[in-house]
């Protein structure tokens, strides 16, 4: 049994219509594409600072808690490195006792909160011994941070903090500087321990 052949002109007609519907549906892709795609919200100063302080937060707090509580009284001078010279280093809870009273001490100006006396010294409460308390004084002191970007508009972000000499945004942008400092040091400890830092999992070290 044969086919017939298919008329020409019902050949044409039928292109024309797929060409004509493949058309149509290209516009309306690609007038739907715009809607799908969201507009990012135009950064502000509180916004662009808030990021930098949420960045290191989250590279401390995970790099603080991949540290076993056992270990958190390490320092490198219990490796004994010859020739290296880490005596009175401070330990990898100092150091995030440190970074903690340290964003007090610089974010506090910011938002006129008080200065606690025993967050004087550099090394934060004594009283902070367990690695909960510790990790409990690191969230506060970012929380702190927080609220401080919050604060920062055009007209202020260049007047000095309460009892500071320096411009509340170089005292914002500092805190994050200061920090990232430590955050080195302490990734350091966690090598030293055996220990990938978070943000260096699953990807080639």
């Amino acid at each position: 049994m044969t086919m017939k052949k298919i008329p020409n002109s019902l050949l044409s007609t039928v292109l024309m219509f797929a060409a004509a519907a493949f058309g149509q549906g290209t516009q309306n892709a690609g007038a739907s594409a715009p809607q799908t795609q969201q507009s990012q919200p135009t950064p502000t100063i509180v916004s662009t600072v808030d990021r930098e302080i949420n960045t290191i937060e989250k590279l401390i707090l995970e790099a603080a808690e991949a540290m076993p509580e056992n270990k958190f009284n390490f320092t490198p001078a219990s490796l004994e490195i010859q020739g290296s010279e880490y005596k009175a280093v401070r330990t990898f809870a100092l150091q995030i006792k440190h970074v903690a009273a340290s964003n007090y001490a610089l974010w506090s100006p910011i938002t006129g909160d008080k200065f606690p006396k025993d967050f004087m010294g550099g090394n934060g409460p004594e009283t902070l011994k367990t690695k909960a308390e510790i990790l409990q004084f690191l969230k506060e002191s970012f929380a702190l941070g927080h609220k401080a970007a919050a604060t920062l508009t055009p007209e202020n972000m260049l007047q000095t903090g309460q009892g500071s000499k320096s411009p509340r945004l170089y005292l914002a942008t500092f805190g994050v500087a200061h920090a990232y400092d430590h955050y080195g040091q302490m990734v350091e400890y966690l090598r030293m321990n055996g220990i990938v830092p978070p943000a260096s999992r699953g990807k080639s070290d």
